[in-house]
C-alpha cells in the first residue's frame, strides 16, 4: 500500500470521525463541564469503541450484518434507545436546579465508568461499521492483501483516537468552559435535542427496509 492510499483513508475517516454526532457532542460537553482529564479518558473509550467496529469492517462481519436483517435491527433499536436514554439525561439536567459544576476530583469520580461509557456509546452504533468499510474502502481494492488491511485500519484507530483527544482539548479551555457555565441549560438541552432526533432516526432507520 502507498502513501496516497494511507492518506485517502486517513482522510475519509477523518472527516467521518470529525463530523458533529452523538459521540462528538457527548465529548465536547462532558469536556466544557467536567475538564480536559475526564473528558480524554471518555474520548479513550469512544475511540476504543471505534476500534470494535473496526475489527468488525476489517474482519468482514460488517458485511454479514448489512446482509443480516433481523441482527442489524436488533443493533439499531438498542443503540437508538441508548442514545434516547442520553438525551432524558441531558434533558434532565437542563431543567434541574441550576448550580456550580462541581471540579473534578480524582479521589471522588470514577474515571474507569467514564471509559466503559464512552465504548458502550460507540458499540452502540451499528452505522460506524459502515463508516469504516466506506473509509477503508477509498484506499483499498478487491486485491488488497491482509498487510495493506491492517496498516489501513492502524491509521483509521489513530486518527479516531487523535480526533476524540482533540475535542477534549479544544472544548476544555477556560474561557470555553466559563460560557458552558454561563449557557448550561441551552447547551443541555440543545444536546438533549441531539440525541433524541439521533436515537429516534436510529430507530426509524431500523425498520426502513
Amino acid at each position: 500500500m502507498d502513501l496516497f492510499s494511507l492518506a485517502s483513508i486517513a482522510l475519509a475517516f477523518f472527516v467521518v470521525a470529525v463530523s458533529p454526532g452523538p459521540a462528538n457532542i457527548s465529548n465536547a460537553t462532558l469536556a466544557m463541564s467536567r475538564g480536559r482529564r475526564a473528558s480524554l479518558i471518555y474520548g479513550a473509550g469512544l475511540s476504543t469503541g471505534l476500534v470494535f467496529w473496526g475489527v468488525i469492517a476489517a474482519s468482514g462481519l460488517g458485511v454479514v450484518l448489512q446482509q443480516s436483517l433481523h441482527l442489524m435491527m436488533v443493533l439499531k433499536v438498542l443503540g437508538g434507545l441508548y442514545l434516547i436514554w442520553l438525551a432524558f439525561l441531558s434533558g434532565r439536567a437542563a431543567l434541574g436546579p441550576r448550580a456550580d459544576l462541581p471540579t473534578i476530583n480524582p479521589d471522588s469520580t470514577s474515571y474507569w465508568d467514564l471509559f466503559i461509557k464512552g465504548i458502550v456509546l460507540n458499540v452502540s452504533n451499528p452505522k460506524t461499521v459502515i463508516a469504516w468499510m466506506a473509509a477503508l474502502s477509498i484506499g483499498l481494492d478487491a486485491h488488497a492483501n491482509t498487510l495493506a488491511l491492517v496498516f489501513g485500519v492502524g491509521v483509521c484507530i489513530v486518527v479516531g483516537f487523535a480526533v476524540n483527544a482533540m475535542y477534549s482539548i479544544v472544548f476544555s479551555f477556560k474561557g470555553v468552559m466559563t460560557g458552558y457555565r454561563h449557557a448550561k441549560r441551552w447547551i443541555d438541552g440543545v444536546v438533549s435535542g441531539l440525541f433524541a432526533l439521533a436515537g429516534a432516526g436510529l430507530i426509524r432507520s431500523a425498520f426502513g427496509r
